[in-house]
C-alpha cells in the first residue's frame, strides 16, 4: 500500500506539472489554430461525406483499399509519403509519414483504421446525411469515417500555423480492424514502439469523453464433435455434441465477476435436423477483463471447463480456438497526455472527461508496451455501430482544434515525461 501511495503520489505531481505548463501555452495556440482549423473545415466536412458513402466492411478488401487510397491522396497532398502493406485477404496498412526539419519530441503516431462494421449490402441505400440538429449519420460515420477526416483537419490546420511541430508526424491506418486486427497487430506493436505517443482516432464517447484505458478482450471458439444416429431408430448410436455444450454454457457465463470480468456466449450452433443426434457443436465465447492477470485467469477458466466436459462425456471430442485478443491499456499509459490535452479544452472553455472502458481498440497494442497513449479522440459520436450511429457535425473541428494542439503541446515539451 506505501508504494502505491508513493506511485499515486507521483503521477498527481506529474500531472500537475503537465497541466501547468499547458495551461501556460494553451491560450495562445488555440488562438493560432482558430483560423485554419475554419479554413479547412469545409474541406474535412467534404472529405467525411466521400467517406462515409464509400463501403469499407471488414470482408471487403478492394473496397476497403479505396477508401484507403482517397486518404492517401489527402495526406500525399500535405507532404506525407506513403509504404504501404498488405495483409493477406484484408487489404493494405497505411503507413504515411512526414519528417519535420527542425521539429522537436520525436515521433507522433496517429492510429486508425479504415474498416467498418458495415459490409456493402448492409449499408445498401444508406448514405451519409446532415440534420437540422447538427447531427451527421451514415455507415461508419462515427467509428471511425470522422475520426479519420478529423485527424487530416487537425493536421492540415497545424502545418498552416508556426506553431511547434514533433519531428515526425506518422499515420497508420490498419484494414481489419473491427476483426481484432490479427493481421496488423505486429505492426501496430512496431509503429508504436517507435514513438514517443500515440493519439487514437476512436469516436468521443456521448458524453464527449475521451478513452484513458480499456480493459483486455477477447475471443475463443469451442468445437465439439459426437456421433450422428437417428433418434427414432437407432438412438444409443448416436453420442450428442450438444449436450455437453449446451451445458457449458452456463458455467461460462458464471466466470464473470464484479470486477467487470465476463465471459459470453453470443453464438452457439449445433444440429442438422430435429430427428438426428448432432454430431457437432460450435461455441463463440466473448471476453472481458479489466487487466491482464484477470483475462489470463478467465481464459485458463473456460479451457479448464473443456477439459472437464470431455471427461464427464466420453466419446466427445473438443478443440479450443482464440484467446486474450487485446491486451489491457493501463489508464496510467494515458493520464498525462490526458492533462495536456483537457488544459488545452479549459482554455476553449471546455470540459472534457476521461473514460476506463472494457470495450477494445488497437490503442491498446501500444499502451500495454509501455507507449504513453490517449484514446477516443475522434468527434462525438452517439450508438456506435448501430444504424443510429451519428456525430456532432460541429466536433469534427472542435475536436481538431483539440487534437492540433495536443500534437503542437508535444512538441514545445520535448523533454516531458508522458508515462
Amino acid at each position: 500500500m506505501a508504494d502505491l501511495a508513493h506511485d499515486t503520489a507521483q503521477d498527481s505531481a506529474a500531472l500537475r506539472d503537465a497541466a501547468r505548463a499547458a495551461a501556460g501555452r494553451a491560450s495562445a495556440i488555440h488562438a493560432a489554430l482558430k483560423g485554419p482549423v475554419a479554413a479547412h473545415e469545409p474541406a474535412a466536412r467534404a472529405l467525411l461525406q466521400r467517406l462515409v458513402n464509400l463501403p469499407s466492411g471488414s470482408y471487403e478488401a478492394q473496397m476497403v483499399d479505396t477508401v484507403g487510397d482517397h486518404l492517401v491522396a489527402e495526406w500525399q497532398a500535405l507532404g506525407f509519403a506513403d509504404a504501404p502493406l498488405p495483409v493477406e485477404g484484408r487489404g493494405r496498412i497505411r503507413r504515411l509519414s512526414r519528417r519535420i526539419p527542425g521539429g522537436r519530441g520525436g515521433r507522433i503516431l496517429i492510429l486508425g483504421h479504415l474498416d467498418t462494421v458495415w459490409a456493402s449490402a448492409d449499408s445498401a441505400g444508406w448514405s451519409y446525411s446532415e440534420s437540422a440538429d447538427g447531427l451527421a449519420h451514415g455507415p461508419g460515420v462515427g467509428d471511425m469515417k470522422g475520426g479519420l477526416s478529423m485527424a487530416w483537419l487537425a493536421v492540415s490546420a497545424l502545418l498552416d500555423t508556426d506553431l511547434p511541430l514533433p519531428g515526425e508526424i506518422a499515420v497508420l491506418l490498419v484494414p481489419d480492424e473491427e476483426l481484432g486486427s490479427p493481421g496488423s497487430r505486429s505492426v501496430i506493436e512496431a509503429e508504436a514502439s517507435a514513438s514517443r505517443a500515440v493519439l487514437v482516432l476512436e469516436p468521443s464517447r456521448p458524453g464527449g469523453e475521451v478513452v484513458m484505458g480499456r480493459g483486455a478482450v477477447g475471443a475463443m471458439e469451442i468445437r465439439a464433435t459426437g456421433r450422428t444416429a437417428h433418434v427414432g431408430v437407432n438412438p444409443e448410436e448416436g453420442i450428442s455434441a450438444l449436450v455437453p455444450m449446451a451445458g457449458l454454457v452456463a458455467a461460462i457465463t458464471a466466470l464473470g465477476k464484479s470486477d467487470g470480468t465476463a465471459a459470453s456466449v453470443g453464438v452457439l450452433r449445433s444440429g442438422a435436423a430435429r430427428q438426428v443426434v448432432p454430431e457437432t457443436a460450435e461455441m463463440h465465447v466473448d471476453l472481458r477483463a479489466p487487466g491482464q492477470q484477470e483475462a489470463a485467469a478467465l481464459e485458463a477458466g473456460i479451457r479448464g471447463l473443456v477439459t472437464e466436459a470431455e471427461r464427464t462425456h466420453p466419446g466427445v471430442r473438443f478443440e479450443v480456438s482464440g484467446g486474450v485478443t487485446r491486451p489491457a491499456f493501463p489508464p496510467r499509459m494515458g493520464r498525462t497526455l490526458y492533462a495536456l490535452y483537457t488544459a488545452g479544452a479549459e482554455r476553449a472553455g471546455e470540459t472534457i472527461g476521461a473514460v476506463v472502458t472494457r470495450g477494445g481498440s488497437d490503442g491498446s497494442f501500444g499502451a500495454a508496451l509501455g507507449v504513453p497513449t490517449l484514446d477516443g479522440l475522434g468527434p462525438v459520436c452517439f450508438d456506435t455501430c448501430s444504424r443510429r450511429e451519428r456525430i456532432i457535425l460541429g466536433s469534427l473541428a472542435g475536436r481538431a482544434a483539440l487534437f492540433a494542439a495536443l500534437i503542437a503541446q508535444l512538441a514545445a515539451e520535448p523533454e516531458l515525461a508522458l508515462a
